[in-house]
């Protein structure tokens, strides 16, 4: 389809990039709207395929803008989901519904930043929008985004997607679309922009910063008709049930096994092709078809069956059920006392070390380096763990499940991490789905408070969203431990806790069987192929006995030729995560991002360096910016913070 390249003006003078895409013949037709801070005309050019084919293919006018001050678009990005950004795309939502050729009905789609926006702007109701499909986002930015976990500051993300953006935020717009100006608006992101994990580092409590754009303060604000995509393997999927059960609008669960990546090719599959689904349901309230959409169960979702763990899975045994709302009248809570499954003492003490975690890895997994969870007897061995018995039947669970725990901490700051796995016949023990609590934030995230040193206290601990049927012949398995490391940030000092499995229970959410609804459409793809080892990819995690520090190391990014309308360019991430095994207090993140795009009028380069080192108190940022052109240097910064920790 032919690809129109225009602006669009915004209140204050400043113009957004937009790449639109019309059908062939005659219109009008509704639009759909996708915005991002991804550079749609360089980095992430290949997406504009997928527009493409929204107006060859399913008859929509379909536009790609790229936010303010990112890529070819004018102005400064401050933060992400600024009221600022939101503003402006209910002036681009009005903008297209005023176009000769839209029929006046506008949707929003986008995954991952695409996926929060599609949320945030419906829930400011511009009249035109009339549906949205949100993949891989969240309803709470606290508590389910890369910031926080659990109330604990995450780790591991911060040597990725928040440096990268320091970096790729410091780029020049498209020299050729932004005219002979282009190295002012360069200077001008480099110098008067501020990064802004700082701000993330300055509310480390649930406070009105995180309320500004977390679709569970309200959950009736949308009224647009509502699609959400979530992945098990993606860290982005609690949003799942809690907005099916709590909306009041139109709207539709999918929820299948994959990462943070497309369905159509991410691991682990089955594998579908998202775009008809998404079709049909812009189709139906977009273009007002009657297509049955309205006649299918709400829910769709893949229930998973224990497979073999690995690290790259490339399909996960299960089968797809269905249901019509959510919750059901087949969902029951039941509830399984820890001192009945285990024959150790009722109360018992946990020495918590400081590098448990590893096995889980990060939950936002797509891609290597960022792996599928792994055989999870490692870090059992440093756990509290409790089994039940052996299974004579199915059982299927779907929702949150929940651990009732009594626990007693030698350390007014501690966390406790809850696994729930699944225990195969071998030994075998794969992770089903994790919870972690800060346990200052026990009562209160917004306020949160000491434990008091050595006395019980009773906490509840939700897992996150899941899908599992246990087999029979396999055991339920829950964990318990201190950290979930590398993941999120260890606790400040050394802690013992200590388990009251006479007062503790397991709470899981058993779904009785499948539901008779009739099963929607779904064409499942053949497996992915075989993926071979990429040198670029680096992915270990040691332990220095010597100086007795654990240390996870990630990289990955390399060159790409020009093609497809876009330039020759470069990307490389390395990270370094560590934390001292008699000392968690002391741990540091060490990583760098770096970008090079060779436009004709010259070759741009940024790179982003930091290093964050945290004591029992504080967290300290030092952060580099250089940018080059042509390889010679043109602006730099370097900002050192520190920040208390607050309850952390």
């Amino acid at each position: 389809m032919p690809r129109v390249d225009t602006w669009i003006p915004m209140d204050d003078g400043v113009r957004l990039a937009a790449s639109v895409f019309l059908p062939e013949g005659d219109g009008p037709w509704p639009a759909l709207l996708e915005a991002l801070p991804y550079r749609k005309d360089d980095l992430h050019a290949a997406t504009l395929a997928g527009h493409a084919r929204w107006a060859g293919e399913f008859g929509y006018a379909s536009c790609r803008v790229d936010v303010r001050g990112t890529g070819s678009s004018e102005g400064l990005l401050h933060d992400e989901y600024t009221d600022r950004e939101l503003r402006d795309l209910e002036a681009v939502v009005a903008w297209l519904a005023a176009e000769p050729w839209c029929t006046g009905s506008v949707g929003m789609f986008g995954t991952s930043w695409g996926g929060f926006n599609s949320l945030q702007v419906a829930m400011r109701r511009p009249p035109a929008l009339r549906a949205i499909c949100s993949i891989y986002a969240s309803d709470d930015r606290y508590a389910d985004d890369v910031h926080y976990f659990g109330g604990m500051l995450k780790q591991l993300d911060l040597v990725d997607w928040p440096l990268y953006m320091v970096a790729s935020d410091a780029l020049p717009p498209v020299p050729a679309l932004a005219g002979p100006d282009w190295r002012e608006r360069w200077r001008e992101r480099v110098e008067d922009v501020e990064p802004w994990p700082f701000i993330w580092f300055a509310h480390q409590r649930f406070d009105d910063y995180w309320r500004h754009g977390s679709l569970a303060t309200d959950y009736g604000a949308i009224e647009a008709a509502t699609m959400l995509v979530t992945g098990w393997a993606d860290g982005y999927t609690n949003v799942a049930l809690r907005a099916m059960e709590r909306m009041r609008c139109p709207r539709r669960l999918l929820a299948g096994p994959w990462g943070h990546v497309s369905p159509r090719s991410g691991r682990p599959g089955p594998n579908l092709d998202l775009a008809p689904q998404m079709a049909r349901w812009f189709d139906r309230w977009l273009k007002g078809e009657r297509n049955g959409v309205d006649d299918e169960p709400t829910i769709t979702v893949f229930m998973r069956r224990p497979t073999p763990p690995a690290a790259d899975l490339a399909v996960h045994r299960g089968e797809w059920w269905h249901e019509r709302g959510w919750p059901v009248e087949r969902l029951r809570e039941v509830a399984q006392p820890l001192d009945r499954m285990t024959a150790t003492p009722s109360t018992e003490t946990l020495a918590v070390r400081p590098d448990v975690g590893w096995t889980a890895w990060i939950s936002c997994a797509g891609s290597p380096p960022w792996d599928q969870p792994l055989d999870q007897r490692p870090d059992e061995a440093h756990s509290l763990v409790h089994d039940g018995e052996p299974l004579d039947a199915d059982l299927a669970i779907l929702g949150h499940p929940r651990a009732r725990l009594r626990i007693a901490s030698s350390a007014p700051v501690a966390s406790v991490s809850v696994k729930l796995c699944d225990v195969h016949p071998d030994g075998t023990s794969q992770l089903v789905t994790r919870g972690l609590l800060n346990l200052t934030h026990r009562r209160s995230r917004e306020h949160p408070e000491p434990m008091p040193v050595g006395s019980f206290e009773d906490v509840e601990v939700e897992l996150e969203v899941t899908s599992w049927i246990f087999e029979p012949g396999h055991r339920v398995r829950l964990d318990v431990a201190g950290t979930d490391w590398p993941n999120a940030w260890p606790p400040p000092t050394p802690v013992t806790l200590t388990l009251d499995r006479s007062a503790s229970s397991l709470v899981l959410p058993v779904l009785g069987g499948p539901s008779p609804e009739p099963a929607p459409r779904l064409e499942i793809l053949p497996p992915p192929p075989p993926r071979g080892h990429d040198p670029s990819v680096v992915r270990v995690v040691s332990t220095d006995r010597a100086r007795r520090e654990t240390v996870a190391e990630t990289a990955y990014g390399a060159p790409s030729p020009a093609g497809d309308g876009a330039p020759a360019m470069a990307d490389r991430y390395e990270g370094l995560v560590g934390v001292s095994l008699d000392d968690p207090g002391r741990a540091w993140v060490e990583a760098s991002a770096r970008y090079e795009i060779a436009f004709p009028e010259a070759t741009v380069a940024a790179r982003a360096r930091w290093r964050i080192d945290s004591d029992a108190t504080t967290y300290r940022i030092a952060l580099d910016l250089e940018t080059t052109e042509d390889g010679e240097p043109r602006w730099s910064r370097r900002w050192e913070r520190t920040f208390p920790r607050d309850l952390q």
